[in-house]
């Protein structure tokens, strides 16, 4: 059995230790083969999402992957590769940030177990960064606020301990809900299986509840003119 990781080819038969996820054969290779082999892991448990990587171009947590003969393991994409597998993720700071994916200010209500219920899916996301990995949007537009930091928008919204809640509307409108193209493919690569797409149409519904509009449409709509010319009457 072999696999390939960063482009560099490593046998796996002759290693001293059972080897059954992709972390394991990670830390087997740099104990034994590699010293300088560079990866991320924390927890080993699938909670902290540190050890996201590619596997055979899908975004996974190395942890919870299986190996298989032949796999090849990459870096995640849309960010600038520190060493081998580790990337930059100075990205996620700034997107929660800008997105104000956070409690602003505490409105001091009651909660229960039934608003707890309410945010709980999004609460498990890990910010393992694989739906920032295989966004499309990236491609075209470097400043978008990452799929991960509207779904978290989305779980601030509904928690009723945020009391600044149009802020969090406001802030999301420029390189964000809009410019997502609903493609799914996050939701794919989610291992929190969170509908990171069905809460980013949930944000674009409460926008127009507050008064905003797809600016895109809007654009195109100033652009037509059907047919239609004043000069005609």
């Amino acid at each position: 059995m072999s696999v390939i990781i960063c482009d560099k080819k490593y046998e796996l038969d002759d290693l001293e230790v059972r080897v059954d996820k992709i972390l394991s054969v990670l830390f087997a290779i740099k104990e034994q083969k590699d010293h300088t082999l560079a990866f991320r892991s924390g927890c080993r448990s699938g909670v902290c999402g540190s050890c996201a990587v590619l596997v055979n171009g899908v975004e996974r947590l190395s942890c919870k992957t299986s190996i298989k003969d032949g796999d090849i393991i990459e870096p995640l994409r849309h960010s600038k590769v520190i060493k081998d597998l580790v990337v930059d993720i100075e990205h996620q700071e700034r997107f929660l940030t800008k997105a104000k994916a956070f409690l602003e200010k505490n409105s001091n209500s009651t909660i229960t177990s039934q608003d707890e219920k309410a945010i709980d899916t999004q609460t498990n996301c890990i910010l393992c960064n694989s739906c920032y990995s295989v966004c499309p949007v990236y491609d075209v537009n470097s400043e978008f606020l990452a799929p991960f930091a509207l779904t978290r928008v989305f779980r601030y919204i509904n928690d009723k301990k945020e009391e600044l809640k149009q802020n969090k509307i406001e802030a999301i409108q420029t390189f964000g809900i809009w410019d997502c193209t609903l493609c799914g493919s996050c939701n794919m690569v989610c291992p929190a299986h969170i509908d990171i797409k069905g809460d980013i149409m949930r944000l674009r519904n409460l926008s127009a509840q507050f008064g905003y509009n797809d600016p895109n449409l809007t654009n195109f709509m100033d652009n037509q003119n059907f047919g239609f010319d004043p000069n005609s009457f």
